[in-house]
């Protein structure tokens, strides 16, 4: 693809980079992509990993895998693949049955054995992002999905509309999509959709994943502070996205999520096409890009009128998916979408059958007149959303918010304030104490951590019912003790929450048949 910058010319020095030494053995060792016939996996049980091995395997290569510990849903996915795993690292994994590429998770050390065994041997090996680039997206257009928030939803929603369209799209997703039943799919429509994320790539490559993805087209749906453990700041994290941005073709398109002024500020000097898009409101007016305005929610579902302020277009649109920041997400996908030759009225017709990703307000379950929601907002801003999409979803109904704060940056105390706000837009609130796990800090410094009692407390000051609490077994009590009929529980949590939606109906079923 000519024009896009490789991801081994010299990067912004601000940003964090490699700390293996400079001798170390090559992550870019040749191999043949035609004759490739093994490929192992090492820490497979990532959503990305376990996926582009589902990916390869339904193209007919073998492919094998290991992880430390594996949990549902990629354990079970991955066992439907009928891929092998292993259970624990070994460098045994990668010489006994030398395979012809390895692939190394980012959430490998540089010390795993089954690492260090594979580069020795003088294995090619590569992290998930440039194998994934390589394997699957450099023949293709990449649409590359990026932001703080909303990078799952907006990549599972471009490629249902696509497909819903005739495109034939390629798809791999951070989640579990309810629209493909899978994270991934391989189509001959030349658009590979992917999710692009701003962590870093692997112990051997500190640079961010999605700068591997070399965009044609990028959604940028949001840039504020996260992943505290390798960004400093704000401006660090910014100084990520600029970095995308200026890696664009001059012949590229940024589709950007303006309203934001994180988004403004790293695209405001974009070497290629940007258009802009949002929703429109009494302080946010504009008179160019893609605009959503008269929100009007309602079952079954959310409409809104959307203007192209360039050409004079308006249409009105229909969503199943509820919340602002939702209608932003869609607003956005149907601007890039027309760039590429959708015609809006064939995605707005394909919009009306979308059906979501798991974890993302996704129904587990009604008990005793309640029903449990699962969602993975854990960053403050996402919980706001999150919380008021349910509120608009289900009129009237009595929100309750459980949150386990449990990421590196949202353990910490530097999100204490606005938790406060974000949680308001509940009637009860059970937050989860943190734990004792050492907070890894990119200074070095010790970190404060957050307060979930400091929170409740605020909340309680703003007229709120809120408690915090130190296992799941009181926050189900609580739960149970004070339902009442047409409830909604929404549980956020980017992390398994102990299996609280079991827990919940369960008990509800039971206080049920008392």
């Amino acid at each position: 693809m000519s024009g896009k910058r490789d991801v081994s010319d010299p990067p912004d020095a601000s940003l964090p980079r490699p700390v293996t030494d400079p001798s170390a053995p090559d992550h870019h060792r040749p191999f043949d992509v035609a004759g490739l016939r093994h490929v192992h996996f090492v820490a497979i049980g990532g959503t990305g990993m376990g996926s582009l091995a589902g990916l390869l395997k339904a193209r007919g290569l073998h492919v094998t895998g290991s992880d430390k510990k594996l949990y549902p849903p990629m354990s079970t996915a991955l066992a439907d693949w009928g891929i092998e795993v292993v259970e624990g690292f070994s460098p045994a994994n990668v010489l006994g049955s030398k395979p012809d590429l390895v692939v190394i998770g980012n959430a490998v050390r540089a010390d795993n054995p089954e690492a260090v065994a594979a580069i020795e041997a003088g294995l090619p090996y590569r992290s998930f992002s440039d194998a994934l680039y390589e394997l699957a997206i450099e023949a293709c257009h990449s649409l590359t999905v990026a932001g703080t928030h909303g990078k799952t939803t907006t990549t599972n929603l471009a490629a249902q509309i696509l497909l819903a369209t005739g495109r034939d799209p390629s798809l791999l997703v951070g989640g579990i999509s309810l629209d493909f039943a899978g994270s991934f799919r391989e189509g001959a429509g030349g658009i590979f959709v992917v999710e692009g994320d701003e962590y870093d790539t692997a112990f051997f490559d500190k640079t961010p994943k999605f700068l591997h993805y070399h965009p044609d087209t990028l959604i940028l749906t949001s840039v504020e502070f996260d992943h505290a453990d390798i960004y400093r700041d704000l401006d660090h994290v910014k100084s990520a996205f600029r970095e995308l941005v200026a890696s664009m073709s001059p012949s590229g398109r940024i589709v950007a999520a303006i309203g934001h002024d994180g988004v403004r500020d790293v695209v405001s000097e974009a070497p290629c096409e940007v258009r802009g898009y949002g929703i429109e409101t009494g302080d946010r007016q504009a008179s160019s890009g893609w605009w959503a305005r008269d929100l009007r929610p309602g079952a079954p579902r959310l409409r809104f009128r959307l203007e192209d302020r360039d050409s004079g277009r308006r249409f009105d649109v229909e969503s199943p998916l509820y919340g602002a920041h939702n209608v932003e997400n869609v607003v956005g996908v149907l601007a890039t979408l027309d760039a590429l030759g959708v015609p809006v009225e064939e995605s707005i017709e394909a919009l009306r059958a979308h059906r979501g990703v798991k974890r993302r307000q996704e129904i587990r379950g009604v008990a005793a007149g309640v029903t449990v929601i699962d969602d993975f907002a854990h960053h403050p801003t996402a919980v706001a959303g999150t919380i008021e999409a349910i509120a608009q979803k289900h009129g009237g109904a009595r929100i309750i918010a459980l949150l386990e704060p449990r990421t590196n940056t949202s353990r910490r105390a530097l999100f204490q304030d606005a938790y406060v706000d974000a949680l308001q837009g509940a009637d009860r609130i059970a937050i989860a104490e943190v734990g004792d796990d050492p907070i890894y800090s990119i200074t070095g410094e010790v970190t404060e951590c957050l307060s979930a009692s400091a929170v409740a407390a605020a909340l309680r000051e703003r007229g709120r019912e809120a408690r915090a609490f130190s296992g799941i077994d009181g926050i189900v009590d609580w739960v149970v003790s004070g339902r009442q009929p047409g409830d909604v529980v929404l549980v956020m949590s980017n992390g398994a929450f102990g299996g609280i939606w079991e827990r919940l109906l369960e008990a509800l079923r039971a206080a049920e048949g008392a």
